[in-house]
């Protein structure tokens, strides 16, 4: 009898021991969980704040891409007149996805200086617009890298914005680089006297151009 209650006593004993290591074990695991889903939370970032954060990246990975054009390869620049103008363009668009909605998006005088710069350096239009291109592209792709990071829910209309604010700059680059020319290449008239010539852009087909004297 003895023999028997000293059997149930260390039963029950290893019993209850191995029930407090599941409850312990149980606990731990959802602990870690509520853990990880808190760091996960705390990691949700806005495209501005990725885009501020990553900003050095971008450039880096823009000017790569560039790189690998050879129409654009074809003038060749420093890192700094390639890239110089670039985090002005950057830190404009990231001030724009910041601004409410309603506000209506100002002027880029960064993106007129370059057109006028890129005009002086050599560049064509094609080239100026192939360099918007990749730079839309290169923003996508890091806000691609970052998805685990992102918040979603103004995914969509960030997207939207992004692409409105950039061809916005596209455009101002293009109106001084017309400007440019206008002043920098006057042609002759038969008659001797002198014309000078603007050019109309279509933004349903940046490549097409119409000529007209003034």
């Amino acid at each position: 009898m003895a023999r028997c209650r000293l059997w149930h006593g260390l039963h029950f004993r290893s019993h209850e021991r191995l029930v407090n290591e599941e409850w312990q074990t149980e606990e731990s695991v959802v602990a870690k969980s509520i853990g990880s889903a808190r760091a996960a939370k705390a990691t949700i970032e806005s495209v501005a704040d990725i885009l501020e954060r990553e900003l050095h990246a971008v450039v880096v990975d823009w000017l790569s891409r560039v790189e690998q054009e050879p129409d654009l390869k074809r003038i060749p620049l420093s890192f700094e007149d390639r890239t110089g103008y670039l985090p002005k363009l950057l830190h404009e668009l990231i001030a724009r996805l910041r601004m409410d909605a309603r506000t209506k998006a100002p002027i880029s005088k960064a993106a007129a200086e370059h057109g006028e710069l890129r005009r002086k350096q050599g560049y064509t239009v094609a080239m100026a617009v192939q360099e918007s291109r990749l730079l839309q592209v290169t923003i996508f792709s890091t806000l691609q890298r970052n998805a685990n990071s992102l918040e979603f829910g103004l995914l969509l209309p960030d997207v939207a914005t992004i692409a409105d604010e950039v061809d916005g700059q596209l455009k101002e680059q293009m109106l001084r680089f017309m400007a440019t020319d206008s002043v920098n290449a006057p042609q002759t008239l038969p008659s001797g006297g002198f014309r000078s010539t603007w050019y109309a852009w279509s933004w349903n087909d940046p490549f097409t151009w119409a000529t007209f004297a003034a």
